[in-house]
């Protein structure tokens, strides 16, 4: 069977989720989310620009200009949201109250070091509010394909891209596997339907230790 597509990846990614939570999902892969949360699951998205109650996407001609999300995209407002300054989001943050953000990555390293903004040579405007997301939300979990677009691995025993934070993420969800940074490295703890385990150390550029007892989800 083939890796998980972006949209069954991004289902496995919002399993990770609990009801009740306030979570920030970052641009990308974590945008498709909302569109897959498990029944009975409501949680309260977090927009760093000064959102607390994202909506989903807006219809066509529905769209309201001032109402974006940090990644510059249109949204809608859920029931009982609220809008605020960035400064306020922003203390949000830093004071802990996000228990979850989901972001992209570019690498993450053995050590739960973390690159997602940035190529060296290519014109950003800046690493946005990943920063203080990696280091203030309670928890940390990258989606990601497993390897980038040449097939080179994406899970690095030290990452080579300028990093994000240090250290910073708790749980990576890719479309081969799931694994868990703990003080001994990478451990694999879940493989997509149709992988295996040689499958999965063959894309991975550092050392993995593997669950006694690894999950497999249905489908």
């Amino acid at each position: 069977m083939p890796p998980l597509t972006r949209d069954r990846l991004a289902a496995r990614a919002a399993a990770e989720l609990r009801d009740g939570q306030y979570v920030n999902l970052g641009i990308g892969l974590p945008t498709l989310i909302p569109s897959h949360l498990p029944p009975g699951v409501e949680v309260v998205l977090h927009s760093e620009n000064g959102i607390l109650g994202v909506g989903p996407y807006p219809y066509p001609g529905e769209a309201h200009p001032d109402l974006v999300n940090a990644g510059k995209e249109t949204v809608t407002l859920r029931p009982g949201a609220s809008c605020f300054d960035s400064a306020a989001s922003f203390g949000m943050v830093r004071s802990g109250r996000v228990d979850v953000t989901v972001l992209g990555a570019m690498q993450v390293s053995a050590g739960g070091d973390l690159a997602n903004w940035t190529i060296p040579g290519r014109l950003v405007k800046g690493m946005g509010g990943a920063m203080d997301l990696v280091h203030g939300a309670r928890r940390v979990v990258v989606v990601m394909e497993h390897t980038a677009k040449d097939g080179s691995p994406k899970l690095l025993e030290c990452c080579t891209l300028p990093l994000t934070g240090q250290a910073v993420v708790d749980r990576v969800v890719t479309d081969l596997a799931v694994l868990d940074v703990t003080p001994a490295g990478l451990r694999l703890v879940e493989l997509a339907p149709g992988v295996t385990v040689d499958e999965v150390r063959a894309a991975t550029g550092c050392e993995l230790l593997v669950a006694a007892r690894l999950d497999t989800p249905a489908g």
